[in-house]
């Protein structure tokens, strides 16, 4: 009973940021460092500042688009 106490909410939270993670680019593994104190932090402030892998494509092709139209 206990366990199940801990780790529904570890889950809970784990899953949204492995979700977020993977549709940012990045592995969905790093979302597991949100449960240990202090690190989720930095997790949160690295996505929030990092350029996102799956962005680049996109920054690239409306750069290419602005170019094209001036």
């Amino acid at each position: 009973m206990k366990l199940t106490l801990l780790l529904l909410p570890a889950a809970l939270v784990i899953y949204p940021f492995w979700r977020i993670c993977v549709r940012a680019g990045f592995p969905g593994w790093i979302a597991l460092l949100i449960v240990v104190p202090l690190v989720n932090l930095g997790l949160l402030y690295f996505l929030a500042f990092a350029d996102w892998p799956s962005l680049r494509g996109v920054a690239r092709i409306e750069r290419v688009d602005r170019d094209a139209s001036e």
